[in-house]
C-alpha cells in the first residue's frame, strides 16, 4: 500500500487482510496495549473541516502504537489556497512519515498523493470516506462474524460521501447494499459504476430505491448520516422538506430483522435522521462503531508503514 485513498483502490483480499488485522490490534490494545509498531513515526494531519473522531481516533492510533501525530489546522495550511498542494506534499514530505487529509475536495487529496514522498490517507472527502467505511465494516464482522457473505445492509438518507465508502466496502465483501433515497439527492454515478463492478465479483447485490420501508425489509444492517453535511449548509431548509420520510425511528427499525443493528457514523442530529430511542435502543451500535475509527485506522497505517 502506497497510499489510502478509496476503499475500491484495493482487491477484497486486502480490504479482509486490514480488517483482520484491525481486529488482531484491537485485541492487542485491550489485552496489555500495542506493540511500539510506529515507533519513530509521525503524522500529519490536514484539516480543511472540523473534527472529533477523525482527528482523535488518528492521533490516539498513532500514539497507542509508539508514534506521534502532528495536528495542522485549515488557518496553517490553506491548502491550495496559500501555497500549492504541490509544494505543500513535498514540504511535509520532509517532516513527516505520513500524511492524513480531511478536506472538501476530493481532487486535493488526490493531489496531495501525487506529490507527496509518503503515503496520504483520505480521512474523508466530498466523494468517500473510506476510513469510516472500514471501521463500518470491522463493526458488522464483530457483530455477524467473518463469515457473513449475504448479509443485506440497507442505508436509509442522503446518498453522501460515506455512502459511497459503505457501498463499497459491502461490495468488496459480498454484502448486499440496498439505498433508499429521495430523489434529488442520488448518489455520484461514478461510485454507482465502480459499486456495480465490485458487486458483480462478489457476486453481491447493489440496490436502489425511493422508499426506505422496502429498502429495511429483510436487513441486518440499517445506516443513515445527517441529511446535511457540512459544505451544504445553504441547502438545510430544502433538505429538511425532502429527508423527514427517511427517518430511522423505531417503526422503521421494526420492519427490518430481528437482531438488526441501526449505524451513523456521527455527528447525529437526534430527532432529524435518527431518534434517541433508536440511537440509545438496543439496536443501536454507534459508539462501538465510532470506537472502531481507532483500529480500523490502526490497521491501515500499520499497512502504509509496514508495519505490524
Amino acid at each position: 500500500m502506497k497510499d489510502f485513498i478509496a476503499i475500491s483502490d484495493f482487491s477484497s483480499d486486502e480490504i479482509q487482510d486490514l480488517l483482520d488485522l484491525a481486529v488482531k490490534l484491537k485485541k492487542q490494545y485491550f489485552k496489555k496495549g500495542n506493540k511500539s509498531i510506529f515507533k519513530g513515526k509521525v503524522l500529519g494531519m490536514i484539516f480543511q473541516k472540523p473534527s472529533l473522531r477523525t482527528r482523535v481516533s488518528f492521533d490516539m492510533a498513532m500514539r497507542h502504537c509508539g508514534g506521534d501525530a502532528l495536528y495542522l489546522s485549515p488557518a496553517e495550511i490553506g491548502l491550495g489556497k496559500r501555497e500549492s498542494i504541490a509544494d505543500v506534499a513535498r514540504v511535509l514530505s520532509g517532516y513527516v512519515q505520513a500524511l492524513m487529509a480531511r478536506t472538501f475536495d476530493h481532487a486535493h487529496v488526490v493531489e496531495l498523493a501525487k506529490w507527496a514522498d509518503v503515503p496520504v490517507v483520505n480521512g474523508l472527502s466530498d466523494y468517500n470516506h473510506p476510513c469510516q467505511g472500514m471501521a463500518d465494516a470491522l463493526t458488522i464482522v464483530e457483530k455477524f462474524g467473518k463469515k457473513s457473505k449475504g448479509l443485506n445492509v440497507s442505508y436509509v438518507g442522503d446518498a453522501n460521501n460515506v455512502a459511497v465508502s459503505l457501498m463499497h466496502v459491502c461490495a468488496q465483501l459480498g454484502w448486499n447494499f440496498i439505498i433508499a433515497n429521495p430523489e434529488g439527492y442520488d448518489m455520484d454515478p461514478k461510485a454507482v459504476e465502480i459499486g456495480q463492478k465490485l458487486a458483480k465479483k462478489s457476486k453481491s447485490k447493489i440496490t436502489f430505491l425511493r422508499d426506505p420501508h422496502e429498502a429495511v425489509k429483510k436487513a441486518h444492517v440499517i445506516y443513515t448520516d445527517t441529511w446535511t453535511s457540512m459544505g451544504q449548509e445553504e441547502e438545510t431548509a430544502k433538505r429538511e422538506k425532502a429527508f423527514p420520510p427517511y427517518q430511522v425511528n423505531a417503526g422503521l427499525v421494526a420492519e427490518a430483522d430481528k437482531d438488526v443493528i441501526v449505524m451513523h457514523c456521527l455527528p447525529a442530529h437526534r430527532s432529524q435522521e435518527l431518534t434517541d430511542d433508536v440511537a440509545d435502543g438496543k439496536h443501536s451500535v454507534i459508539f462501538p462503531q465510532a470506537h472502531n475509527r481507532l483500529h480500523a485506522q490502526k490497521a491501515i497505517l500499520a499497512r502504509l508503514f509496514g508495519a505490524g
